[in-house]
């Protein structure tokens, strides 16, 4: 990822528009909230597979990106595995830029 993706997910968080740690994205995911799904490369296989599956159960999409340390400096809180984006325009714009750095 791009550091314009990582601000972005900055942005996301001080806009009350990110949920980030498990726990928190999972209950995110149940309640039907999520828009897009962010997994770290560096999370661990469990819990890939864990949030692909539940990300594909409720019908939100996922990226698997960036890594926990960054994504945690990016936030301000301690490395995260999981993120997940809440709002439709901040889930595009960090889609567009994931997607150019391919």
């Amino acid at each position: 990822m791009t550091q314009k993706a990582y601000d972005m997910l900055g942005l996301a968080q001080r806009a009350g528009k990110l949920i980030s740690g498990e726990a928190a994205v999972e209950a995110n995911l149940h309640k039907g909230k999520g828009k897009l799904v962010i997994l770290a490369n560096d999370a661990s296989a469990r819990t890939k597979n864990k949030f692909i599956q539940l990300a594909g159960l409720t019908g939100v999409q996922h990226i698997i990106a960036g890594d926990k340390m960054r994504f945690g400096i990016s936030l301000g809180k301690s490395p995260r595995s999981v993120l997940c984006i809440t709002d439709e325009g901040f889930a595009r714009r960090i889609k567009e830029l994931f997607s150019s750095n391919l």
